[in-house]
């Protein structure tokens, strides 16, 4: 048998586990099982497990994906989100759209320090949904810029999916972090820009401003988002100016979120507790799907399916762009029925040598993966986001769905740019580390 018939046996076999309901994590490690089979039995399978899921998970690096989680979890249970609408919505009374940029602009506040999806979009949408109907805004824009805002908290920095990126990948963490920073205003100004645009063309559906207020009050109302902004600033500071690695940030800013409770009279030890048992509920998910992840790589380095892939795809003499679309087309494809973690983790040891050989450079291709993992949180069927909201607005699957599509296609909009302008994502690695 083949290498490639070796691969179409493990992705028929990885398919037909997960479609059985079986976790992602025990797939991949069954699949890696596997594929130490087909090597032969000069190597053990059980031995690889072993000393393949320790050496990967017992990593300083890691360290920083469970302190970024709690983070966001202590600053979930505090008044953060209550602030976040009162706090910026008087400076946008003037702008064409007006209060329906809170959506995006609280977004990438809250992701920056979330760095999660599900939870930027889940929080946001609770304070902003109730307040735009209320105000009398159209519920489809809303919606949709909810869904496609919501994805921000894996783009900006510090994000989950960077991490994990970043570890699969075998690159710099801090460069990581720095290459999302403008993408992520990219992607904002393209948001605020569409929604800026519809409101032109659509005046009938936006309401009159409110009242203005001067200065300073705007400044007594943005008051209380101060604390939360400052952590922001010096998280980013220490990472941009090399003051403290990725994971010694991570603790930094647990530190500061625990202070920011206590400043607002949320620090207990129920909200304590409950924000350490979120923060290893869903630290131990990834971290079992990593290392089955882990495993499935070894196999595959002994079986040489990826090298062998990376050939046959170097035979169709593809440029980098038509590779980048054929890659984005299949990342669309697995957004259909995978989460954002198990397409970074199922694909990267696959792809990195594509895309090593079409002189593509690793920490580029780290922000589009994120761009295109976006992109699958806003695609039905499985887009998460599209469940987080359809839950809390009480809408049908497919009325949300159609409301976060000119989103999707601004994501699609935002990947072209990049590939044709990458320095927008490498501007800021190679002026904090000059080669």
């Amino acid at each position: 048998m083949d290498l490639i018939e070796i691969a179409l046996v493990l992705l028929v076999l990885l398919t037909v586990l997960l479609a059985g309901g079986v976790w992602i994590a025990i797939a991949l490690m069954a699949c890696g099982y596997a594929g130490m089979l087909f090597v032969g039995g000069s190597v053990p399978p059980g031995g690889v497990l072993a000393t393949t899921v320790w050496g990967n998970s017992a990593s300083w690096t890691l360290a920083a994906l469970p302190l970024f989680i709690w983070m966001g979890e202590i600053l979930f249970r505090t008044k953060l989100s209550e602030e976040m609408f009162r706090g910026l919505a008087p400076w946008l009374n003037r702008i064409p759209g007006r209060l329906m940029h809170v959506n995006v602009l609280a977004c990438g506040i809250f992701g920056s320090v979330s760095g999660s999806s599900a939870a930027t979009c889940a929080t946001v949408a609770k304070i902003a949904l109730p307040e735009l109907k209320k105000r009398g805004y159209d519920e489809n824009i809303s919606l949709g810029s909810l869904a496609g805002a919501g994805t921000l908290g894996i783009l900006i920095p510090p994000s989950i999916m960077m991490v994990i990126y970043a570890v699969q990948a075998n690159v710099s963490i801090i460069q990581v972090f720095l290459a999302g920073f403008l993408p992520g205003f990219l992607v904002m100004a393209l948001y605020s820009g569409y929604i800026a645009i519809w409101s032109l063309l659509h005046p009938e559906k936006t309401p009159p401003p409110e009242p203005a207020l001067t200065f300073r009050e705007k400044l007594r109302e943005s008051a209380q988002l101060i604390p939360t902004m400052l952590l922001i600033l010096l998280v980013f500071a220490a990472l941009m100016f090399g003051w403290a690695t990725a994971t010694e940030c991570a603790a930094w800013g647990v530190m500061g979120s625990l202070a920011i409770a206590w400043y607002h009279g949320m620090l207990s030890w129920e909200s304590f507790f409950l924000s350490v048992m979120g923060a290893t509920r869903v630290t131990c998910m990834i971290m079992l799907i990593l290392a089955g992840a882990s495993y499935m790589s070894t196999s595959m380095a002994y079986t040489g399916v990826p090298q062998a892939l990376a050939t046959w795809v170097g035979h169709f003499n593809l440029s980098p762009y038509a590779l980048i679309a054929a890659l984005t087309v299949m990342y669309i494809v697995l957004g259909t029925a995978l989460d954002g973690i198990s397409m970074i983790v199922l694909t990267t040891a696959v792809v990195i040598p594509m895309i090593k050989a079409a002189g593509f450079d690793l920490v580029w291709f780290g922000i589009f993966v994120v761009l295109v993992v976006e992109m699958a949180e806003v695609s039905p069927p499985v887009g998460f986001n599209l469940f987080v909201l359809q839950t809390m607005s009480g809408k049908d699957s497919n009325f949300v769905a159609k409301a976060s599509l000119p989103f999707f296609f601004l994501l699609v909009l935002a990947v072209a740019i990049i590939t044709v302008f990458p320095s927008i994502v490498m501007v800021l690695p190679r002026l904090a580390f000059p080669a």
